[in-house]
């Protein structure tokens, strides 16, 4: 018997009982337009609710939807930057109904559907713990190429330059470095500590949807790193058929050329049960020298990356979502000559093949209960350099011989689940939807650098467990209580992270949250640590001590938001107040020189250490025109006692490299569809910043000394003009501006070979021109 011919046949016969399911005999057909303020919208989303059924309209603003079921539906248009509108249709067999719609502009998203601090879709003002959004159009009105150019556009958030030689950078949320939040994509884990160093800079903001923000550490069921807080990098799913293509090119300081394009792609079935969003991004950026010494202050970047987010809806309740991307970045820094980087005085030079991927499989088992699994993971190779050329004779050419290349290979995989269910009238008074989960993270880092006698050979596995109550106790109270076990394999005994907040509502307009939560960090090597310095005329390194313990936490904050919106202006503001205490907190103490000469840096348990302060956040949109929205935080850092940063000084109890205050604003004036205008600033305030010298080197200080550094406001503008290309359906965007406009860039960096590479600060690039071109439909 052919089992393959009787397999085909009965497949055969199985699509042709679907085909026939699907269309039916009813001839069933809804047509209709989509109008706003008299013109008609093009691809905008039409579908009927609860089902696979749905298309988008034409060029035109038309559309139609046939071979539809008999029965009654709501039938619902929707397209970003419009309020969403349903209506109720009755179909039956045989007939064509018309269905016109009207839609109305969103004056501001003030309510958008979040998931990143309850684990669970909510409404931003139905959230017991504050999120913050940031979307793709204030991305683009700051002109941002990669995540971390766009996240200090956030209350509460910094985003810090932390070498002048090779650039890393590190994310700062409420006082806290880098260390202490979790870098999320997609809700998922996948940012280890060696991804960390570039990652969000590695990142194009082509891929991004929107960046959902919890700061402090109410975000406590994300485990071990979410002290500070949690941001969310959520990409692109297709919404409908489109394309985008952009150019930007910049000068920077007047000199050196950074050149990106980048082309984004969805499509949609139609009947919106399956879609595709595919990114490419290319960057070219040459080594830019601020002080004239020929050693660069910003590396050379050439970066091509690539990738893809899609769904697929299996039925009305079950849906597979899948993302990856794959990167290569070359990056180079240090004296700026011709040939390989040894032969250079001092340099830094990083090759990273990153690829990174994830799954979601959802079931909706009913209107109150639902299953999610996961898995997602990243894999990096790099191979890198770090070097500092002896002046001469028999060490320069034991140096030549064995220049200090070194390898790195780290991965990171994460597997989980969760199950939301919800009970109506719970304890008689409102719904309760309660969270379980389960996941596992493993990271494996292997970074090696022979000549320095350099090692990290680390794997870190941690298998968490949590629960959560989410209780609308009444329409104005709500109560989310939950606690997570971590098993994580640096520390000997599980720990329990509970936490509490409460969310009330004295009126419409209004929301008071306040929370309670406890978080830890495992005793092992962070982003920070894995990076190698020059200081003091030499290469310093980070070590662990033997006896490192786990660091704990307890957060509490309290905020107040107030919207009120009418029919074409709304304003609002949000204050908060938090107070983190830190218990066996981790301090960096200089300690000496290894057997290689390079200078050590241990990291050590110290004793307490706190960080409390205020957030205030203003926003306003009159008459969907002109939109201002902007942060300010107040704080202090502090160790209950003195770290010994060096040994030529006396110790410091308040935090380095933290400013007491910093802020941001955003203003975009909008006065029809085709110009728009925007500006937006940084503001960074006087901080610590820690300067290592050399005796005797006229490009560095005599001796080690604690810098006060002055504040900085960083002022950026950007204009852009909209043609429509009526006969291909498209239109094109002609943009410009500048970044830094009035230049407040350091001014004192070190000079020659035995710069201090850490004595940075201010903002990341100085005064920069830029134009461009985008073309999209």
């Amino acid at each position: 018997m052919n089992y393959i011919r009787i397999f085909t046949v009965l497949i055969l016969m199985l699509t042709l009982k679907l085909a026939y399911s699907q269309t039916g005999p009813n001839d069933v057909v809804i047509t209709g337009h989509v109008v706003s303020k008299g013109e008609h919208i093009p691809f905008v989303n039409i579908y009927l609710e609860g089902t696979n059924y749905g298309t988008t309209t034409d060029v035109t603003g038309h559309y139609m939807l046939v071979d539809l079921p008999v029965g009654e539906f709501i039938l619902v248009a929707k397209m970003v930057g419009f309020k969403e509108q349903k209506k109720n249709v009755v179909l039956e067999a045989n007939k064509t109904l018309e269905v016109k719609f009207e839609l109305e502009e969103d004056v501001i998203r003030m309510d958008e559907v979040v998931i990143t601090g309850t684990k669970t879709f909510k409404r931003q003002t139905e959230s017991a713990v504050i999120v913050n959004v940031l979307d793709n159009k204030t991305i683009k009105n700051v002109a941002a190429q990669t995540i971390s150019e766009s996240l200090s556009f956030q209350p509460g958030l910094r985003m810090e330059t932390d070498c002048q030689t090779c650039n890393y950078t590190q994310l700062r949320m409420n006082g806290l470095g880098g260390a202490y939040s979790q870098i999320l994509i997609n809700s998922r884990s996948v940012f280890s500590p060696l991804t960390g160093l570039y990652g969000l800079e590695q990142l194009p903001t082509a891929l991004v949807e929107r960046i959902e923000v919890v700061r402090g550490g109410a975000s406590a069921l994300y485990g071990s790193s979410a002290i500070g807080g949690t941001v969310n990098i959520i990409t692109k799913l297709p919404q409908r058929n489109s394309y985008e293509v952009t150019s930007n090119n910049q000068i920077i300081g007047g000199e050196a050329l950074d050149y990106n394009v980048n082309g984004t792609l969805t499509a949609l079935s139609q009947k919106r049960n399956a879609g595709m969003a595919l990114y490419a991004f290319h960057r070219e950026r040459e080594a830019y020298d601020h002080n004239g010494d020929n050693f660069s202050e910003l590396p050379e970047i050439t970066n091509n990356s690539f990738g893809l987010n899609s769904f697929f809806k299996i039925d009305e309740d079950q849906k597979i979502e899948a993302n990856f991307s794959a990167t290569n970045e070359y990056r180079y820094g240090g004296e700026m000559i011709e040939g390989p980087a040894y032969l250079a005085k001092q340099s830094e030079e990083r090759t990273h093949d990153i690829i990174m991927g994830g799954a979601d499989y959802e079931n909706n088992f009913s209107t109150r209960t639902s299953l999610v699994l996961y898995t997602a993971g990243q894999y990096t190779k790099r191979k890198h350099f770090t070097g500092i050329a002896p002046d001469g004779g028999e060490e320069l050419q034991a140096y030549n011989n064995a220049p200090p290349y070194g390898h790195s290979k780290n991965y990171t995989y994460q597997f989980g689940s969760q199950l939301n269910h919800a009970i109506n009238d719970f304890a008689g008074s409102g719904t309760n939807i309660f969270t379980f989960g389960l996941e596992y993270v493993v990271d494996d880092v292997y970074d090696q650098i022979e000549a320095y006698d350099y090692l990290i050979d680390q794997n870190t596995k941690n298998l968490g467990a949590f629960v959560q109550s989410d209780w609308s106790v009444t329409q104005r109270a709500t109560v989310l209580a939950g606690i997570r076990a971590d098993k994580h394999n640096f520390v000997d005994k599980l720990i329990f992270n509970p936490r509490v907040s409460l969310l009330l509502k004295p009126n419409l307009n209004s929301q008071l949250r306040m929370s309670w939560s406890t978080g830890f960090r495992a005793p092992q090597a962070f982003d920070a640590d894995m990076h190698i310095a020059f200081a003091g005329g030499g290469i310093q390194t980070v070590q662990l001590a033997n006896d490192l313990s786990e660091e704990k936490s307890q957060s509490w904050s309290t905020s107040f938001n107030w919207d009120q919106p009418t029919e074409k202006h709304i304003i609002g503001f949000t204050l908060e107040g938090f107070y983190t205490q830190l218990k066996d907190a981790f301090i960096l103490e200089e300690i000496g020189t290894n057997e290689a000469g390079n200078s050590l840096m241990e990291k050590r348990n110290g004793g307490k250490s706190t960080v409390y302060g205020t957030t205030f956040e203003a926003r306003a949109n009159f008459n969907r025109k002109l939109q201002i929205e902007g942060g300010l935080t107040l704080q202090k850092s502090e160790y209950d006692e003195a770290v010994t940063w060096s040994e030529e000084l006396p110790g410091e109890k308040n935090y380095l490299r933290t400013p007491e205050t910093y802020g941001y604003y955003t203003l975009s004036w909008t006065p029809d569809q085709r110009f728009s205008a925007a500006l937006s600033g940084v503001y960074t305030g006087r901080m610590l910043v820690p300067h290592y010298g050399l005796a005797g080197d006229i490009g560095t200080p005599e001796m080690d000394e604690l810098f006060n550094s002055p504040s900085f406001m960083e002022t950026n503008i950007k204009l852009a003009y909209t043609f429509s290309l009526k006969r291909i359906d498209s239109s094109i965007e002609i943009f410009g501006g500048v970044s830094n406009l009035f230049d407040a860039y350091q001014n004192d960096f070190d000079s020659g070979k035995n710069r201090d590479s850490g004595y940075i600060y201010g903002p990341a690039k100085p005064r920069t021109l830029f134009f461009g071109i985008k073309l999209f439909n």
